[in-house]
């Protein structure tokens, strides 16, 4: 006769069975669940991108380290107006980028950087120039954003000098002017001065100092110094002095410690007047305690933005969305930046990515 189990015995396998079946169940929906959630992550991942920035470390308060001397921690932190536009892009949801940022001391030739190994895009208060543009070999490498912010030049005279020193005609043969070459800064100045035309083209006469020796321009146009590059010859300038002995004479600081030269020139009396745009200027006016003024504002409007290679098409068109949608289309710019430094912060969590 065969052998049979109580009731309760088979109530209990059936529960068991079911048990097991909901358990499999179970596990089974939270691998699912757990897939999902890793393929989401990995395809956030593959959006993503890390961008290779190189940040001028010298333009206050436009683009520089938080600590100037290069062989501190913080020489590699990034502060100022164009860091907090990155850091408020890396927070537009949809956005996907990132940025991994490193110090440039040498501002000459900054802009090209993209152009090679190394660097995605530059930041540093670069005035879009369409001679930037180009390599030496004339081919065009590296394009601008959207411009994120507006340049005028001027000078930065000791406060006591302010009143002597009103504009550039006021310069005396006497006088020291100084400026970091290849800016937007020494192209303008020698312009006002009548020392080189609109492309840079210097005149007959010219006197430039460099470590070889003195160069001097033999006719109208044969050398140059725009801001995008000078004649081979003219590369390591350390003086210049104008043909037209009513003149002043320009002087060539900071081509490795930027601005930093120039200020402490100023305040020591070697210079009599920086020429660079009036934004740096004003800072360094507020941080002299009084010593600093402000002269010879220009008239002349430039456009800056960042630098990247003329073939990554895809990184240009993320950044121009993220500073046109920043700035609010060109409407806020450094006065509201430093109004406010938490602006570019706010528009970023305003931000839909469908725009």
């Amino acid at each position: 006769m065969p052998h049979s189990k109580p009731a309760h015995m088979h109530v209990k396998m059936r529960l068991n069975r079911q048990t097991d079946t909901l358990t499999i169940g179970a596990v089974a929906w939270l691998m699912l669940g757990m897939l999902s959630l890793i393929a989401a992550c990995s395809a956030s991942t593959e959006d993503e991108r890390t961008v290779r920035v190189g940040f001028y470390a010298f333009f206050e308060p436009i683009s520089a380290a938080a600590d100037p001397d290069t062989d501190a921690a913080a020489f590699s932190t990034h502060v100022g107006y164009e860091a907090d536009l990155l850091t408020a892009m890396e927070s537009m949801e949809g956005l996907g980028l990132r940025f991994h940022r490193t110090p440039v001391a040498e501002w000459p030739g900054i802009w090209l950087l993209p152009s090679r190994d190394g660097f995605d895009m530059v930041s540093g208060g670069i005035t879009s120039l369409d001679s930037r543009r180009l390599d030496a070999d004339g081919s065009t490498v590296v394009t601008f954003t959207e411009p994120h912010i507006e340049f005028r030049q001027s000078l930065l005279v000791r406060a006591d000098d302010a009143d002597r020193l009103p504009n550039h005609d006021a310069l005396l043969s006497t006088d020291v002017v100084g400026a970091l070459p290849a800016t937007t800064g020494e192209a303008r100045l020698l312009q006002l001065l009548g020392i080189a035309d609109a492309q840079g083209r210097l005149a007959a006469g010219t006197q430039v100092h460099t470590p070889t020796g003195v160069v001097t321009v033999p006719s109208d146009g044969a050398l140059s110094i725009s801001a995008a590059q000078a004649s081979p010859e003219l590369e390591h300038r350390t003086r210049l002095v104008p043909a037209d002995p009513t003149r002043p004479t320009v002087v060539y600081l900071g081509e490795e410690s930027g601005e930093t030269a120039l200020l402490a020139a100023l305040r020591d009396g070697r210079i009599d007047a920086v020429a660079r745009g009036t934004i740096g200027n004003t800072q360094a006016a507020v941080d002299s305690d009084g010593r600093f003024a402000v002269t010879a504002l220009d008239e002349h409007v430039e456009h800056g933005g960042f630098a990247v290679s003329v073939d990554d098409t895809g990184l240009l068109d993320k950044l121009n969305s993220a500073v046109t949608w920043l700035t609010d289309a060109g409407r806020i710019g450094i006065r509201e930046w430093l109004a406010d430094g938490e602006i570019f912060n706010e528009r970023a969590r305003s931000w839909q990515p469908s725009r």
